[in-house]
């Protein structure tokens, strides 16, 4: 059975220049990269071009990277390093309904520890509302925090005019761009945030490494206390193989991503129109908003989503984050859009990415409309 891959929102693969970047940096440069010796500063070295090549991805001096563990790292570094900055827990935050557990759930921590918490809703098309935000504001407020892409259903968030109006009251905007970089252009000043969230894992680099791009002049409360690396904010020996991977992730991004979002875009595009030309009524989730390329989340017909990917095995998808696969509890994304229990049920979230091809698309569709077709039948 060959497998067809389509669940990069979930992960992608290493692409094979990052290994080859990478496999040095576990053997012979194994410096560590806070020591003065030539070794250390080998890593030391190629940690700061890295910084420099993701700095250029997103728009950013070096000095403005902050490497973490993962995303997920970041996400809370971002929300906690505001919100426990001074002498105890305060102030008021904003999220929407739809962000990542990596953002809800920190943010419910710190509402834990004293802060208050807004939830602003989504459109039915799953974007969140500038006004909503706007009359979410308030005195105390210190933070919003409203992710760039979706990662279940692709739609991007007017994130810049967002900034607009918080920036007018002095209030600091983060923006989780796991799914979106390396899919879109995003820089840190044509969205105009203060600190943005990237994940190596997303575009061709390797699992375990995150980027908080932090502006420069804006203090954290650190989550990790120890020595002063990454610029006094996240001590820890630097992870040099995995920062040295996300670097030539984001320089092969660089050099391809017009490339990559035409043929993305075209792949998508295909696959939604096979699918929906022979299964009626098929429900395309954030349909007429803008959306990732390479993201397509469908709900078919009278069946599950779960029964549909069991009955292809060989195609790698899922029925929304892969974070929550096997979970009872629904996607809060399509709670949120005013999606009924039923269309949910039915949902399909199906991902292209670089190596996708138009055979491994055409395939796809054939063997999902034959899956259904067989499954409605037994209804």
């Amino acid at each position: 059975m060959q497998e067809i891959y389509l669940d990069f929102n979930a992960t992608t693969p290493i692409a094979p220049s990052v290994v080859e970047a990478m496999t040095p940096f576990f053997s012979n440069h194994y410096g560590n990269p806070s020591s003065s010796h030539a070794l250390g500063r080998g890593s030391s070295e190629a940690i700061e071009d890295a910084r420099c090549k993701i700095g250029t991805l997103v728009g950013c001096d070096r000095d403005e990277i902050i490497f973490t563990g993962c995303a997920t790292e970041a996400n809370n570094l971002a929300l906690k390093g505001v919100m426990l900055s001074g002498d105890k827990p305060s102030g008021h935050m904003v999220i929407s309904a739809i962000e990542h557990a990596a953002i809800s759930e920190p943010a419910k921590f710190l509402q834990r520890l004293g802060c208050d918490l807004t939830v602003v809703p989504c459109d039915e098309y799953g974007v969140v509302r500038v006004a909503d935000v706007e009359a979410a504001l308030r005195s105390d407020t210190r933070l919003v925090s409203i992710m760039h892409a979706n990662n279940e259903i692709g739609t991007i968030q007017p994130i810049r005019a967002i900034t607009e109006v918080c920036h007018q009251r002095g209030i600091l905007v983060h923006s989780d761009a796991s799914q979106s970089t390396g899919k879109i252009p995003v820089t840190v000043d044509q969205l105009d945030v203060d600190m943005l969230t990237i994940a190596g894992h997303k575009f061709y680099g390797p699992k375990g490494i995150g980027v908080l791009f932090v502006r420069e002049g804006l203090p954290l409360e650190s989550l990790l206390h120890g020595a002063g690396h990454e610029s006094g904010i996240r001590a820890g020996t630097e992870n040099t193989a995995y920062i040295v991977g996300l670097g030539k992730a984001a320089e092969l991004v660089i050099g391809c991503l017009d490339e990559s979002m035409e043929k993305m875009t075209n792949l998508r595009d295909r696959l939604y129109d096979q699918l929906s030309g022979a299964i009626p009524r098929l429900h395309v989730h954030g349909y007429g908003a803008d959306r990732l390329p390479n993201t397509l989340s469908v709900s078919v017909p009278e069946i599950s989503g779960d029964d549909l990917l069991r009955r292809v095995p060989e195609i790698c998808a899922s029925t929304g984050a892969a974070c929550h696969s096997g979970d009872d509890i629904g996607s809060a994304t399509l709670a949120a859009m005013g999606i009924s229990p039923k269309v949910a049920r039915g949902t399909v979230r199906l991902s292209v990415g670089w190596t996708t091809s138009e055979e491994e698309i055409d395939k796809a569709a054939n063997l999902l409309i034959d899956a259904w077709e067989h499954l409605a039948a037994s209804v």
